[in-house]
């Protein structure tokens, strides 16, 4: 009990193991991930508190207060409403028992401590991130510059002088036309699942 508590103090509990594929299912974030709905686990690290895991749709983290409480709490974050940001790895000095991986999901802040002889496959990690940084950094200017392509399109018509008649019909088929465009814009530029780089960049 002693040497539990101690850990907690140093900060030592709080150094995380990269879990392998084929022992997914003995963590309990698996129990939480959607398989029914093709959901799957690409990279989980698990310490004494807490466990990351990352699916092709969500960060799941079951945030433990210490490893000596078992309370804990559930958060998901679903990369299409919180996107992957400020991604950076730090690596080990000589003293150092671990290295670190750093990143923003949405406005939440996270630093993951790994035992520094699984450096490797934590890089896998960080470039994947980083490659979904990219992803929606790039997609999100897309996206905008579709919205003002729209705005453009929509305030040239509305310059069109007709009759009264003719004016509403081009109105409610203006605003069809747009809606439906719009959200095909969203759907192609707000990505959802990003199993495709975790495959590319994850070599378990």
């Amino acid at each position: 009990m002693f040497k539990k508590m101690a850990s907690d103090m140093l900060g030592l509990s709080d150094i995380g193991t990269i879990i392998k594929p084929e022992d997914y299912d003995k963590v309990d974030a698996d129990d939480y991930v959607m398989h029914e709905d093709g959901e799957k686990i690409y990279f989980l690290i698990k310490s004494k508190s807490d466990e990351y895991c990352f699916t092709n749709k969500a960060l799941i983290h079951l945030d433990g207060t210490s490893a000596t409480n078992k309370k804990r709490t559930l958060r998901r974050w679903a990369y299409d409403i919180h996107p992957v940001t400020k991604v950076s790895l730090e690596t080990a000095g000589n003293l150092d028992m671990d290295v670190e991986i750093k990143f923003h999901i949405g406005t939440n802040a996270y630093s993951i401590d790994v035992r520094k002889d699984q450096i490797n496959e934590l890089k896998d990690l960080y470039k994947a991130l980083l490659k979904i940084e990219e992803i929606q950094r790039d997609n999100k200017v897309l996206l905008e510059l579709a919205q003002q392509s729209l705005d453009v399109a929509s305030g040239t018509l509305r310059t069109i002088r007709n009759s009264e008649e003719s004016l509403v019909g081009q109105f409610k088929e203006l605003n069809e036309a747009a809606f439906s465009w719009l959200v095909e814009a969203r759907n192609r530029y707000s990505v959802k699942d990003f199993g495709h780089v975790f495959e590319l960049f994850i070599n378990n």
